[in-house]
């Protein structure tokens, strides 16, 4: 009914008839379905930016985990002494300035002498993820805090 109604009058106003007009209502109906429309897609929006943010994040600890074994092929094997600065020096487009828009590691340092652990902090999200290597097994391991969230998945483990 509203729909004949609204033809009806779309069609009178392209003939030239003035008169005929959209009510106050019709017009706030249009309104609060476009401010639905608007509350379903925003968040959706942000939530994917959120993700591309801690996609980078992602991304610079794989550089940083292949820095950290480039530090372990010139220290003899082991990562004794692996700080971020030194995988910076191996690898310049690693950060490692606190940031509240880009991706830095935010920790780097070694377990025993065949272990390291490797955080990066998501700047535009807060989220961290870290990959770590056990000395022992050699088993590596990718997790995030904050499960759920963003680029994080629901069970922690951001490596599959």
């Amino acid at each position: 009914m509203l729909l004949q109604k609204l033809r009806k009058r779309v069609g009178a106003r392209l003939n030239g008839n003035s008169e005929a007009g959209f009510t106050l209502v019709e017009l706030l109906v249009v309104m609060l379905i476009l401010g639905l429309l608007a509350a379903i897609a925003i968040p959706s929006f942000f939530n994917q930016r959120d993700k591309a943010k801690d996609a980078s994040a992602k991304e610079m600890a794989h550089t940083a985990q292949t820095a950290m074994e480039t530090f372990a092929t010139d220290n003899g094997g082991v990562y004794t002494g692996a700080t971020a600065a030194a995988l910076k020096n191996i690898e310049q487009t690693i950060s490692t300035t606190v940031s509240t828009k880009d991706p830095y590691v935010s920790a780097a340092a070694a377990v025993g002498t065949h272990g390291y652990t490797l955080t990066v902090t998501s700047g535009g999200t807060g989220n961290t993820f870290t990959i770590a290597r056990d000395g022992t097994t050699g088993v590596t391991t990718l997790s995030c805090a904050t499960h759920g969230t963003a680029g994080c998945p629901t069970d922690g483990d951001w490596g599959h």
